[in-house]
């Protein structure tokens, strides 16, 4: 057994999508970065490397390389979980948080483990996804960035 875990955070900014967990959320703000910024499956990603011993989605994935500019996050996590397979891994499960004072995440919370899940090629039994507020504090309470944490446990085949 392995076991990984992963962090990422991407500031709020006008003019973006909010896209967490494959889900593109309406809101006024979305999330700055290199690729989509989708800051759930950044976290997952790192959790699932990190198990690996092959380092981080930076590595991987840099943000200096053109090729990844925009790039839909879920592709990018289909790739890592080849690279787990490859490695003789499955994955027993993942547990992740995802921290934001907005928007609102309850309502698409289902749609975030379907789509973590399908990515990987698993079931969605396997996958945990949850969603808290700061009560107001930090970079996250006041509104100015969305950050997740993730642990995963991978098992041999």
């Amino acid at each position: 057994m392995r076991i990984g875990h992963g962090y990422d955070v991407h500031r709020l900014v006008p003019g973006r999508r909010c896209i967490i967990g494959g889900v593109d959320i309406p809101h006024e703000t979305g999330l700055d970065g290199h690729s989509d910024a989708d800051v759930l499956t950044h976290a997952v990603m790192d959790a699932l490397l990190g198990a690996l011993a092959l380092g981080d989605i930076g590595r991987h994935f840099p943000d200096s390389d053109p090729h990844y500019a925009g790039a839909d996050s879920m592709a990018l996590l289909r790739h890592v979980a080849a690279l787990m397979r490859e490695n003789g891994y499955r994955l027993g499960n993942l547990d992740a948080t995802v921290l934001a004072q907005a928007p609102k995440l309850a309502p698409y919370i289902e749609e975030m483990r379907k789509n973590l899940a399908a990515a990987i090629g698993c079931s969605v039994s396997r996958i945990s996804v949850k969603a808290t507020t700061e009560e107001g504090l930090g970079f996250t309470g006041q509104k100015q960035g969305i950050a997740a944490h993730c642990v995963c446990l991978l098992t041999e085949y």
